[in-house]
């Protein structure tokens, strides 16, 4: 299958050509492997991280409860 792919921003485009580079693969290849990866076909596991260790910490704190507070009000003058 042949596909046309349009508006790969710059940055991609980097280190798509790096990763190749450094792989000594064409662009090509390494543009369909990074597919494969995306869409989860490769098999190898995502390296996943546990947010138990921070889940249920929070503390309330009034200083930043009136910062988050004073960030909900709305400067009626600037928008008249």
């Amino acid at each position: 299958m042949q596909y046309t792919v349009r508006g790969v921003p710059k940055v991609l485009d980097a280190a798509l050509r790096e990763q190749a580079r450094a792989a000594g693969k064409s662009l090509n290849e390494t543009a369909i492997e990074a597919l494969a990866d995306g869409a989860g076909l490769t098999g190898a596991p995502r390296k996943r991280r546990s947010l138990a260790d921070i889940a249920a910490t929070w503390k309330p704190d009034k200083a930043v409860e009136a910062a988050l507070a004073a960030q909900d009000q709305v400067d009626e003058e600037l928008w008249e």
